[in-house]
């Protein structure tokens, strides 16, 4: 029952992650979609948030559906810079 956060999931890329959210508004919206589906996920995992075992491994698998395009995103970025 742990938080995903970006910042977490990619130290290494703490940079590029603060640089895309700033200026590159389809990763900032993404960054955003996972943190959301990151805390809906704490909230079923804790019992805070009743949801069928369908729908929590559903947001389970978008989150990692993003996380693997955010890191795409994060891998081209650094390679740039």
């Amino acid at each position: 029952m742990d938080k995903h956060e970006l910042d977490r999931e990619f130290p290494e890329f703490l940079e590029d992650l603060n640089d895309l959210k700033e200026h590159n508004p389809e990763f900032s919206k993404m960054a955003d979609e996972y943190n959301a589906i990151d805390q809906e996920v704490l909230r079923i995992e804790q019992n805070v948030e009743p949801a069928s075992d369908v729908f929590a491994e559903d947001l389970k698998k978008r989150r990692v559906r993003l996380k693997d395009r955010i890191y795409t995103m994060l891998r081209a970025h650094h390679a740039q810079v």
